[in-house]
């Protein structure tokens, strides 16, 4: 198996860029052992990645300002061998939105979507994908407004993910700026209809940035950056209500904490979060019957700033990417008891994103 590595190359005002593109490693799922990091694509920040379901085509946002002498951010497609795990560049077009943060494909792989995090707004754009993976027209884009209490990180709208609903193919979009996640139809041709009712408020000052699905498509979780809390919500109907929330963070923590990366495991049985600032990954434990969380370990010096990480399909590992201290490193997990051990590390300049293919 190939990890693929999504990095920053340049100097940011939370992060000093060190790598030079998009960055590749083998991974080996039998002992968690990972190989020696190469470049795989030059590129400017590509902060995020997606892959196409037959793991043929990548797509990288590129977090920047300025693309190819335009404002705001771009992404690129690119061609991918399955079995070198080999790029080749195909096309790139403008995001349309400045510090693109996040990337994902529909729910049908016709479309690619990026959060555009925004400087003075958060927004949304929307292209098609050609039959042989380039990026083709620009089929929507919708730019947020709102705000929240936090003065410094809410003063408007941030995008920071978007996730394709497993069941209804809806667009779930997490707004960290307004505390809010935006529900949005998708239509055949691209575009985006918005479901307002369906929306999900978080607590004021909580700041949702990353969501995930249970396998059951029945269950949702949202970590809340700022507040470092997750949500759980069941689907009813339409739309979700919480059924539960707790802290990533144990009573007696202390200093500034960030909440980053969320990841339910394919049993289901548990929830990852990383913690940047407390550096931890936190276990969650989720009863699927009383659609309750509970916080069942802490695992600490887990990297500098813990920006990312992937569970393994068969959930036998963990592979986190600490932005900081230039690092990857592979945890075997115990299902059972919710525990997580080292393995194996590797050196990988300024990790931020990771998929495994």
């Amino acid at each position: 198996m190939h990890l693929i590595i999504g990095t920053y190359t340049e100097q940011l005002p939370h992060v000093h860029g060190k790598a030079d593109g998009i960055l590749t490693a083998s991974f080996d799922p039998a002992s968690g052992r990972i190989g020696a990091v190469t470049s795989l694509a030059a590129a400017r920040n590509p902060s995020y990645l997606a892959t196409s379901p037959s793991g043929e085509n990548v797509y990288a946002v590129h977090e920047t300002l300025t693309f190819e002498d335009q404002p705001g951010g771009g992404i690129t497609a690119y061609a991918r061998d399955p079995r070198t795990g080999r790029l080749t560049r195909l096309n790139a077009n403008a995001t349309l939105g400045d510090s693109p943060c996040h990337v994902t494909l529909d729910r049908t792989g016709r479309f690619v979507l990026n959060a555009n995090y925004g400087v003075d707004a958060g927004s949304v754009t929307v292209h098609r994908i050609e039959s042989d993976g380039r990026l083709g027209d620009l089929t929507d884009h919708v730019e947020h407004a709102g705000s929240g209490p936090d003065s410094v990180r809410q003063a408007n709208s941030h995008v920071h993910m978007i996730a394709s609903d497993p069941v209804t193919g809806d667009i779930l979009v997490s707004d960290l700026g307004s505390d809010t996640v935006f529900v949005y139809a998708l239509d055949q041709d691209g575009r985006l209809s918005p479901k307002t009712a369906a929306n999900l408020a978080a607590v004021p000052g909580a700041g949702p940035r990353h969501l995930a699905f249970h396998p059951d498509g029945r269950h949702l979780f949202i970590v809340n950056e700022l507040d470092s809390t997750v949500c759980a919500l069941r689907r009813e109907d339409d739309h979700f209500v919480v059924t539960d929330g707790v802290s990533t963070r144990p009573a007696d923590a202390a200093g500034q904490n960030l909440a980053g990366a969320i990841r339910v495991t394919p049993s289901g049985r548990h929830v990852l979060v990383s913690n940047r600032g407390d550096d931890s990954l936190a276990v969650l434990s989720f009863d699927q019957g009383a659609e309750a969380l509970s916080l069942v370990g802490i695992t600490p010096d887990v990297g500098e700033c813990p920006r990312d990480f992937i569970v393994a399909p068969d959930g036998r590992h963990v592979i986190v990417a600490s932005q900081d201290n230039d690092q990857l490193a592979s945890y075997s997990f115990d299902d059972e008891a919710g525990v997580l051990r080292l393995l194996h590390s590797a050196v990988a300049p300024t990790p931020v994103c990771l998929v495994l293919a």
